[in-house]
């Protein structure tokens, strides 16, 4: 197999792997939104699935990395979603709110603040609280009351749409301790936003996005599954 032909088999192994997290837990397949995350994938890989037709929805977590990619002419010519997922800096949230149409991983009412400063007219920037579910220092997010009370701040801020959480799971975790973590989330995210508006909850990457999904999540992000040399050996 080629490069190409790997990369289509990767996104149909993943496409299919939802769509039975999906038969499982009574779920329509429609409900879930792909995303990718091209942050440390080659060039090429991406522009094989854009050209496909394959992935609309892109990750990337460094802004000047980004807008290197997505503005040059290549990228700039296909109409993609683009979804910011790594911890945000507030010396960075001006460029990003010009250049993203999601901030994923929202977790400080200051850089809210600021990107809705930034905001250009006309455009409505969705974000998601990132929730901790960890306890580890470095990782990004708040606990779930304080993602909660973050989520309903930001309701009055102009130029922001907050549409929901993101979360990432402990490595390693046992599978019930993640169906419990992500059962948590999704209780709070079904009181604090309308099945009838526009809404997401981001659960689930590479390694546990069926879990997630089963539980449910409708915008797993998924890289290293879609851009690996060999799918088998993960």
């Amino acid at each position: 197999m080629n490069r190409e032909e790997t990369l289509v088999k990767n996104v149909q192994t993943v496409q299919a792997a939802l769509s039975a997290a999906c038969h499982k837990s009574g779920r329509n397949p429609q409900e879930i939104t792909l995303l990718a995350v091209t942050k440390y994938a080659q060039d090429q890989d991406v522009l094989t699935l854009l050209q496909k037709g394959l992935i609309k929805h892109v990750g990337e977590s460094r802004v000047q990395q980004a807008q290197a990619r997505w503005t040059s002419p290549v990228f700039a010519s296909f109409h993609t979603v683009k979804h910011f997922i790594g911890h945000l800096q507030k010396n960075k949230a001006a460029k990003a709110a010009q250049l993203f149409d999601f901030i994923d991983s929202l977790d400080d009412l200051q850089t809210a603040q600021t990107l809705a400063k930034a905001v250009p007219a006309g455009k409505t920037l969705r974000v998601l609280v990132q929730v901790k579910l960890t306890d580890k220092q470095t990782q990004s997010g708040l606990p779930l009351e304080e993602a909660r009370r973050l989520a309903a701040q930001l309701k009055n801020l102009p130029g922001l749409k907050v549409c929901g959480y993101m979360a990432i799971a402990p490595q390693g975790a046992p599978q019930e301790q993640l169906r419990q973590l992500f059962r948590t989330v999704k209780q709070a995210f079904d009181a604090d936003f309308s099945p009838t508006e526009e809404r997401y909850l981001s659960l689930g990457m590479s390694e546990d996005f069926e879990t997630a999904v089963e539980e449910g999540s409708s915008l797993p992000r998924i890289g290293s599954k879609l851009f690996a040399e060999n799918l088998e050996g993960l």
